[in-house]
């Protein structure tokens, strides 16, 4: 559950206290939550959770006319492994809260288009809308850099022998 915040959140302290914010919720709730339903439930009351928090957080941004800024470094890695998941979080950061929350129960907690609507609270349609255009950002994201593609060179067009037209 803190991975998962952790992802939503880019933040692990933030994350920390999301999961905690959570379990707080779907404790004073327990009662009333059907027994087979516990993962999806405390998994939509976390996704809910961060979306409001989101929320206020852009309101307050909003209202405030001058928000000091955090300093981020990256630090060097020989390996890369470090680098990659660092601009992998500030890739993932960059991304609107609803969006972020689609990539991160698509790929990272694989679930389906239809759990993550039922959890979001949208249509199938918005969940792959929302997972297509995520994907889209992080591929031109500039901290992750050009991903390589094997390319399919296409096949030249033929042109028929005695008319000239392509087929």
């Amino acid at each position: 559950m803190v991975r998962t915040a952790h992802l939503l959140t880019g933040d692990l302290h933030q994350a920390e206290d999301l999961a905690r914010a959570t379990l707080a919720r779907v404790r004073a709730r327990w009662r009333r939550i059907p027994r087979n339903d516990v993962d999806f439930y405390v998994r939509r009351s976390l996704v809910r959770t961060h979306l409001g928090r989101t929320r206020r957080r852009r309101a307050a941004r909003l209202l405030t006319p001058l928000l000091p800024e955090r300093a981020r470094r990256a630090l060097p890695d020989p390996a890369g492994a470090v680098g990659r998941r660092d601009a992998l979080g500030r890739a993932l950061a960059a991304l609107p809260a609803r969006r972020r929350a689609v990539v991160v129960l698509r790929h990272w907690e694989e679930l389906g288009e239809a759990e993550i609507a039922q959890l979001l609270g949208c249509s199938a349609g918005t969940v792959r809308a929302h997972a297509r255009r995520g994907l889209a950002a992080l591929r031109a994201h500039p901290s992750l850099g050009p991903v390589v593609t094997p390319s399919v060179a296409p096949s030249p067009a033929r042109r028929h022998p005695v008319s000239g037209a392509r087929s």
